[in-house]
């Protein structure tokens, strides 16, 4: 009796032990997957993942680049389709290399050349999350260029050999844990850079002009760099917490592909990881742009643009460029309305835009379309007079690039391309 009693005990204890290492493992695996859920948000991995009205991270979201039509690949554990078959090497390789399965080189829209610097234990946290989807069937032909950039090895390699070098992080030792978390979440899994920094002809970042604006998609990504007049230079770091949290603040509402990060993305990230984004941003070289002078008020174009602003856009955005915080942008002494590039400007003028809705702000104003009752001329000018007018100034904006720009999207809508 007493052998037994002691076996018994023995292996009770043993059971006992068993399921404390087991409940230990679990609970680290579900901490390391929830880790990984929330490090997916910050790259907004679901982004170029899920195709309109598709499954999530089941591929088939069109890629724009200047170079033709990309298609974000399925990454759920379909076998067939997906990542089932890759092991967590192969996805490491993909982040840091750009280099997926069996070495196949992967394509710059897939912007490994930010997540070489994502760090090994996050990489696994985020592989360890997608095992965990629904596999989800969907075959997706990524490569949709045109000869020659079809062709992945030879045009891949040519660029990583111009753009790109594998690399970690490496924080700066003369700077705050805080700021240090910013500078990795901006450079690396945030990609910020591959919407922001100007780009060479072949497409790969200009590092010496980092986040200091750059043309994407017919949107113009812009100067985040703490630049007074073209940057974020007038936000305090609690007004770009603000902003990334709800997609507007006192100077801006954020719309087109930034509405779609701040949906997807910020406002989902932990509020210290939006300081240290604010910080970083805060200390980062601001761009060394050249001094700009105001059109005069009498200028023809400002004349004419002013009668324009003062017939069509002063219920909303007040008679001296003021708007109304959080509903509609300020235009005076306003970074974006002032950028090198007005492409976003015109944009928003002929076919309009929503910005994007949050938990902290659900209420998504929008801006009408005027493209269909104001000419070329008239756009051209009423940007003009805005952005030289209230203490901003920058240069003219060209019929002529109104007209181009509403020729490009007339033939997207009608699905021309």
């Amino acid at each position: 009796m007493r052998v037994r009693c002691l076996v018994t005990l023995a292996l009770v204890a043993w059971m006992t032990g068993a399921i404390t290492a087991r409940s230990a493992e679990d609970g680290q695996a579900f901490e390391q997957i929830e880790r990984g859920r929330y490090l997916a948000v910050v790259g907004d991995c679901i982004a170029c993942h899920t195709a309109p009205g598709g499954k999530p991270f089941a591929g088939g979201a069109a890629l724009e680049t200047p170079f033709g039509t990309l298609l974000g690949p399925n990454i759920t554990p379909d076998v067939a389709t997906g990542l089932g078959n890759w092991s967590e090497e192969d996805f490491w390789r993909t982040l840091h290399e750009g280099i997926g399965k069996n070495g196949v080189r992967l394509y710059p829209a897939m912007p490994y050349p930010a997540y070489t610097k994502v760090t090994r234990e996050d990489a696994s946290a985020i592989w360890a999350y997608l095992r965990t989807l629904e596999a989800v069937r969907n075959e997706v032909r990524p490569n949709q260029l045109e000869f020659p950039f079809n062709l992945r090895r030879p045009a891949t390699s040519t660029w990583d050999l111009i753009n790109f070098r594998p690399s970690v992080f490496r924080p700066d030792p003369t700077k705050s844990e805080t700021w240090n978390r910013g500078a990795y979440l901006v450079e690396g899994l945030g990609h910020c850079g591959t919407c922001h920094t100007p780009k060479n002809i072949t497409g790969g970042d200009q590092d010496r002009q980092a986040l200091q604006g750059a043309l994407l998609q017919d949107w113009y990504a812009p100067d985040v760099t703490p630049d007074l007049r073209t940057g974020i230079g007038s936000w305090s770091a609690e007004e770009i917490v603000r902003y990334l949290k709800t997609g507007a603040n006192s100077f801006d509402i954020a719309s087109g592909p930034m509405a779609e990060v701040v949906e997807n993305s910020t406002s989902h990230m932990t509020d210290a990881d939006l300081i240290a984004i604010a910080t970083y941003l805060k200390d980062s070289a601001p761009r060394n742009a050249a001094a700009v002078t105001a059109l005069s008020a009498e200028d023809r174009r400002m004349v004419a643009g002013r009668a324009i602003y003062e017939d069509r856009c002063t219920p909303c955005h007040d008679s001296v460029g003021a708007g109304v915080s959080t509903l509609f942008p300020r235009l005076a002494n306003a970074p974006l309305v002032q950028a090198t590039d007005p492409t976003s400007l015109i944009r928003v003028v002929l076919i309009g835009s929503r910005a994007g809705a949050t938990a902290a702000a659900p209420t998504a104003p929008a801006m009408p379309a005027f493209g269909w009752n104001l000419g070329d001329q008239e756009i051209a000018d009423v940007l003009t007079y805005v952005r030289n007018a209230w203490g901003n100034a920058a240069q003219p904006v060209q019929p002529a690039d109104v007209a181009k720009l509403r020729g490009r999207l007339q033939r997207n809508a009608a699905g021309g391309g």
